[in-house]
Order: C-alpha cells, then structure tokens, then sequence
C-alpha cells in the first residue's frame, strides 16, 4: 500500500499565449515539483522544463537517505540553475529567462521542501491550512516590512515583481524547510497562477471536502482560478499522506 498519492496538473489559463509551467510528479522516487517559467518570450517555458528534468536526473542518481533527500534538493536547485544561465548566454534571446520553483520530497516521516519565488507550498492538517512558504517577492517584502496593507498588497502595481528565481544570478539564496509528516496531511504546491485567482479560504474550502479526491481536487482548483479570470500559466500539484 502506498504511503501517500501524488497528482499534478497543469493549465494554460485564459489569457496567456502559452503555458511556461511545468510540474512533474514522482511517486517511485518519492518527490513532486511546480515551475513557473519567467522571462516571457525570453523562454520561461524553457527554463522551467530544465529545472523538472534536472530534477528527474538528480533524483535518480543520488541515494535516497535523509541526507540525501536534503542534497537532492538542493542540489537540483544549484545545478538547474547553471543549466538555466548557460541556456541563457549561449542562446539568442534568451537573457532573462528562469523560473519560480517549489521542490518537496520525503523520507520516512519527514519532508524536504525547496523553495525560490513567488510559487508556493501549503499543508493542510487537521482543517488548518498553513502557507509554508514565503514569496520572494517586493510586495512580500513591503508587507514583511509594514509598508503595505494586505489588502494594498491584492492590487498593487509591483505585485508580480520576483526578486529571488532560477537561473537568474549565480548562487542565488534557496529556502529549505523540513518537517514531520503525519498521516492525513495534504501538501500543495502551486504558481501563482492560482493564488492570485483563488483566496486561501477557498483553496482551503476544496481541499476539505472528503467527498473528492486528490484528482478532483487539482481539477476544481484549476477550474475555479480559471473562473476567476484565469490570468496566468495555473499548476496544482497535491501530496497526499495516507500513511507511514
């Protein structure tokens, strides 16, 4: 029996020319991931496929242990980075681009989660949902700082201005979160193209409801971001914990 189900999906939205996420899941190897490419024509798309690819090739090579869990995503992040600006120098056009990204995999009881940008990661536990992430991001910040209001922050001019992301500098900054899983607990990984769609309260409201499972909860969730003007590239990826 497996101790947890994984279920991810991606969607243009309504508004954009293409699709620049990427998720990817992998059950075997014990991990899941949501990308949101940046940069626009300047191959978001591109770069958010590298960081999933170096994801695939990192976890089949290094051994699962719990240092090991911990290396691989980091090391994921380090060398998706490179890859992202070596792509960038060698390839007309491409000065720019990169993407957002949220990374979690798990040993035994534990999680290891990556995280760079403005997607996110939230767990819900016994009916509370909790954002484990904190967006890079210049809103975030002016919000972190007392700046802004909340409610400033929903309509401000900056909001999609990122200031930590894949492949954009050398060496950037990487959060790296660990935890205890429990039985019952449900991660979501996410762009933004859902969070600025969907309120926390609603996104909470569909991942209760016991009558659905994990696919159908991916698929409302995209439906109701695209209900809400589906502005942006949307990526939901859920992490059910069934047991240990």
């Amino acid at each position: 029996m497996n101790r947890f189900f994984l279920f991810g999906k991606t969607d243009q939205g309504l508004c954009r020319k293409k699709n620049e996420d990427t998720i990817l899941v992998n059950e075997d190897k014990e991990f899941c991931l949501v990308a949101d490419g940046i940069g626009g024509t300047a191959a978001g798309d591109i770069a958010s496929r590298i960081f999933a690819e170096t994801a695939q090739e990192i976890f089949s090579i290094i051994q699962n242990s719990e240092d090991g869990e911990s290396d691989r995503v980091q090391k994921t992040f380090q060398i998706a980075n490179d890859r992202i600006l070596e792509y960038a120098e060698s390839t007309a056009g491409c000065e720019g681009m990169g993407c957002t990204a949220e990374l979690l995999a798990f040993h035994d009881n534990c999680f290891i989660l990556g995280h760079m940008g403005d997607s996110r990661t939230y767990r819900l536990r016994k009916g509370t949902l909790k954002q484990l992430t904190t967006d890079h991001s210049l809103v975030q910040e002016q919000l972190t700082q007392g700046l802004i209001t909340q409610e400033e922050a929903v309509r401000h001019s900056f909001k999609n201005v990122i200031l930590r992301a894949v492949g954009i500098k050398k060496n950037p900054a990487l959060d790296i979160l660990k935890g205890t899983i429990f039985p019952g607990d449900l991660f979501l990984l996410c762009s933004d193209g859902l969070t600025d769609m969907v309120a926390d309260d609603l996104i909470k409201k569909h991942l209760e409801k016991s009558s659905s499972d994990i696919r159908t909860k991916t698929e409302n969730l995209i439906n109701e971001a695209n209900a809400g003007g589906g502005k942006d590239n949307i990526s939901v990826v859920l992490a059910q914990i069934t047991g240990l």
